[in-house]
């Protein structure tokens, strides 16, 4: 029996020492610029409107893994397909008013896409089921390179328009408040964002089928045992993370144009947002997209806006060299995995 601990006390204080001294280079350069309380509070808002669709992205990284074990690279494609499907939707001439358009499209969208991302899992991930998860990996890889060339030849390298939620045309209602601009927009990402988090707590805490998926999840063989089909789980994953690809690729489709590789760059942003958060849980998906957020834009703030994602991918480092679990993950033993080797 250990009597006294081993553990660095370093170990503890790094994360506070390395935040604090994050936050004086940031107000130091601020300084430089002169700064205030409006142009940080706007950085701040801006930064929680982009790391909401980090963590909308971010939910469907961590539901695959969770399930299957597989990092879906191809989250980006489903980010891509359904704003490019909606824009695609909405432009079809129908007798119907504004309104019922844009809600259609996104309802056609979201479909659309989910069929798209049930058919990857069937097609690609499944039947190599057996195979290592590198394998797997590239697959993904392969799948999303595929999507983005698809994209390219049916709706061509030039960028698309989707109207606002708020006002149904091109502009977007802005709103001031002591100087800080919020858009309108912003509000329906927040609001998304939180009633999909609250609507995929109920699914895992109290539906038959989130258990069996949460049950995959903390230790596939015992799920095995108990009769829990895991290729179906792994379909209704892939289903599910298309689906919320798809969703915020639409909500996010207003403030930006959407072309054929939007999805590279917000899919990269999402798995990294769903690194921080430590691929547990949705809860954890949300918390690192808004740190991820937060962090690149202001940052890129009080420095240079093209440097953006230099301090994503800097974070994406530290994370996984300071806690590699992320912010909510723990260590997993081989029993609690449940791994067992495949033939």
């Amino acid at each position: 029996m250990k009597l006294f601990s081993k553990e660095n006390p370093w170990r503890s204080l790094r994360l506070p020492v390395i935040a604090l001294a994050l936050i004086l280079v940031i107000l130091v350069l601020g300084g430089q610029k002169n700064f205030g309380t409006v142009q940080y509070a706007q950085f701040i808002l801006d930064g929680l409107r982009g790391g909401a669709i980090y963590a909308m992205i971010a939910m469907g990284f961590v539901i695959v893994y969770n399930v299957t074990g597989v990092i879906n690279f191809a989250q980006g494609a489903f980010v891509m397909l359904g704003a490019m499907l909606a824009v695609t939707f909405y432009e079809i001439e129908m007798p119907l008013p504004i309104a019922l358009r844009l809600i259609l499209s996104v309802i056609l969208s979201i479909g659309v896409t989910t069929i798209i991302g049930l058919l990857v899992e069937r097609l690609t991930i499944h039947p190599a089921r057996f195979s290592s998860p590198l394998t797997l990996i590239i697959i993904t890889v392969g799948v999303f390179i595929s999507l983005q060339g698809i994209a390219l030849l049916v709706w061509g390298p030039n960028a698309h328009i989707y109207p606002s939620f708020t006002t149904l045309g091109m502009a977007d209602k802005v709103f001031r408040v002591n100087g800080v601009v919020i858009k309108a927009q912003g509000f329906w990402i927040w609001g998304v964002t939180a009633l999909v988090l609250l609507l995929l707590a109920f699914f895992f805490e109290k539906t038959l089928l989130g258990k069996a998926m949460r049950a995959c999840a903390i230790n596939r063989r015992a799920a095995r045992l108990v009769g829990i089909r895991f290729d179906r789980m792994s379909m209704l994953a892939f289903g599910m993370a298309s689906a919320l690809g798809a969703l915020g690729g639409i909500i996010v489709a207003p403030l930006l144009r959407p072309s054929f590789d939007i999805g590279l760059n917000l899919g990269l942003k999402g798995f990294v947002a769903a690194i921080i958060g430590g691929l547990v849980s949705p809860l954890g998906a949300v918390l690192g997209g808004l740190l991820l957020g937060l962090l690149e834009n202001v940052t890129a703030g009080v420095t240079k806006s093209g440097m953006r994602d230099i301090y994503a991918f800097t974070l994406l480092i530290l994370t996984l060299l300071f806690r590699p679990h992320g912010l909510l993950g723990a260590q997993k033993t081989a029993v609690e995995s449940g791994e067992e080797s495949q033939p």
